[in-house]
């Protein structure tokens, strides 16, 4: 589509007299396929013509009527309203994708570019909540996104592994653990024990300080502090590990807080070096107020840094060590500040690439309304909640289709391309409310729809194959009906939805799109026979089958789901 667009400028600005970009960035799509295709508002430009928007508009329609690029041309209210030759976009478009389906998304802008994305970072000995779903699916939506775009992306999980709760933790497990339920079920009986310790602290606040000086042992590597601690986080990973197993996320890195505790020192040196660093109330500060921030805390008044420091410490290695050129942060909004403090300290000690760092942050997830609170043992375990969209799906499989083949593989694709789904699709910065209800509705719009449409081409293309019908490569397209056309222009705009999820970090674009495009084929197979057609026109309608296949199915893996070929 941006090619046509830019071929509607180009005419549009030689008429005109005007460059084609201007014109270019001004071009819309009406609002119903009934007014035209493309339309371009000539209201701006009237001032600069000295000529009313109706008058430049009947000039530039007069202008392209005799093109053969455009079916039509119409001046109506000050728009010119265009209408495309269906069959060449068509052709176009067919050719496109049976060339390579990732070319019609993307034009590869950032090749060169290295992009580190922080995303998922769950806290050690704490539970995989379904909380946690948001940062890690669109965190990996994102860097298949970016993965597109052209970047080399460096996918890191920042495992929380340091802070004082590892002491809670320590003295909570020795008053209270067994190794064998810790063993048998790691983060679940770590988080028990947690969450007694809190209870045990309101009658017995002594615990907090008993807590603090294991802490305290754990930084200066008490060997008994330091065993505990390493075996906590060996078993939450490998727990973590099965959740991440069954949402397909694979990370390149496990870089947890605790491996930047040797690398802290140098940035505070940094700091002071660079007269950045005052006192305030006894704590290292790095003022912000002229940029109307709070300070931003580098070492608090007993010499122990925070998170801002451990931060900086990151940043810097993300940069000097793994080459990363932009710095992504997949984390809840309620950390906004804490990144935009982060990121102004990283420019005014001269990094260069700090305008490159870009917090992608997302709503709170609630659950039937209420806020989660693992200090309260409010939580509700993500793996539980796949396991039961699983199960809901092989229920439903058994009940619709009991002869498919690999129903366990289809039904684990369903099950959690329905959860995840459910998340993407809403736009990140809203504040999702988890309800069993939503989340294992398999009708409407959700990812097991999305993955059934596919399915459904998948099912026309198997059955052309028995008779002995193939899809034609870049097939000639005569006349193409509303239905058809539809199809054909939603997916010809694959590129200009792709390249705003890029630039916006939001891949509920893509959802959108991919159910777009999925409602568009399913009024298309319900309109139309494909196979029982007349030949001719068979090879466009399979060609056009085949083409929404194979878009769906890239649309699902940019979201991190799959793409079942029969369910």
């Amino acid at each position: 589509m941006r090619a046509i667009k830019a071929a509607f400028a180009e005419a549009a600005g030689h008429i005109l007299s005007l460059p084609a970009g201007e014109l270019e960035a001004l071009i819309v799509h009406p609002p119903s396929l009934e007014m035209g295709d493309l339309a371009l508002p000539c209201f701006r430009l009237a001032k600069t013509l000295r000529k009313s928007p109706q008058e430049i508009a009947i000039q530039v329609a007069e202008g392209l009527r005799g093109s053969r690029a455009f079916a039509a041309a119409e001046a109506v209210n000050g728009y010119v309203n265009v209408r495309l030759v269906r069959s060449a976009v068509a052709e176009q478009l067919v050719r496109t994708i049976q060339e390579g389906v990732e070319q019609l998304f993307s034009r590869r802008r950032n090749v060169g570019m290295t992009a580190a994305v922080d995303y998922s970072s769950p806290n050690i000995a704490k539970p995989f909540g379904v909380g946690h779903l948001r940062s890690t699916m669109i965190g990996e939506s994102i860097v298949r996104l970016l993965r597109a775009d052209g970047y080399r992306v460096i996918g890191i999980n920042h495992l929380g592994d340091w802070g004082t709760q590892f002491g809670k933790n320590i003295v909570a497990y020795l008053k209270w653990g067994d190794e064998e339920a810790v063993r048998a079920d790691p983060v679940r009986e770590l988080f028990k024990l947690y969450v007694r310790f809190h209870e045990e602290a309101k009658e017995h606040p002594e615990l907090e300080d008993e807590a603090r000086a294991w802490f305290k042992r754990l930084e200066d590597g008490d060997e008994q502090a330091r065993s505990l601690w390493r075996w906590f986080i060996e078993e939450s990973l490998k727990a973590f590990q099965q959740v991440y197993d069954l949402l397909g996320v694979r990370f390149d890195h496990y870089l947890g807080e605790s491996f930047y505790n040797d690398k802290m020192d140098a940035v505070v040196e940094e700091l002071r070096a660079r007269g950045l660093l005052v006192a305030s109330e006894g704590a290292e500060v790095v003022d912000l107020s002229a940029y109307g921030m709070p300070p931003c805390i580098i070492r608090k008044s007993d010499g122990a840094t925070i998170y801002a420091t451990r931060d900086l410490a990151a940043a810097i290695y993300r940069h000097d060590e793994l080459g990363a050129t932009h710095l992504i942060y997949v984390v809840g909004a309620e950390q906004t500040l804490h990144f935009q403090q982060v990121f102004k300290v990283l420019e005014l000690m001269g990094k260069p690439w700090a305008q490159h760092c870009r917090h992608v942050a997302f709503g709170m997830m609630k659950y039937n309304g209420e806020r989660l609170s693992t200090r309260r043992g409010k939580v509700v375990y993500l793996e539980d909640v796949l396991n039961r969209a699983i199960a809901e799906a092989r229920r439903i499989i058994e009940e619709k289709n009991p002869g498919l083949e690999d129903k366990d593989a289809v039904a684990r694709a369903v099950g959690v391309g329905a959860v995840v789904f459910n998340d993407l699709k809403t736009y990140r910065m809203h504040d999702p409310d988890f309800r069993w209800e939503e989340v294992l509705n398999f009708d409407g719009e959700t990812g097991p729809y999305v993955q059934y449409t596919h399915a459904r081409a998948c099912s026309v293309l198997r059955k052309a194959q028995q008779e002995g019908v193939s899809v034609p490569v870049s097939p000639a397209f005569g006349e193409l009906d509303d239905a058809e056309w539809h199809l054909v222009f939603l997916m010809a705009q694959a590129n200009e939805v792709f390249e705003r999820a890029v630039d916006e970090f939001d891949p509920s674009l893509i959802a959108r799109f991919a159910l777009d495009v999925c409602h568009a084929f399913n009024r298309f197979y319900h309109d139309h026979p494909i196979l029982a057609s007349e030949p001719a026109v068979r090879g466009q309608r399979l060609a056009l089958t085949d083409a929404a296949r194979q878009v769906v199915a890239y649309a699902l893996y940019l979201l991190g789901l799959e793409a079942p070929e029969a369910m």
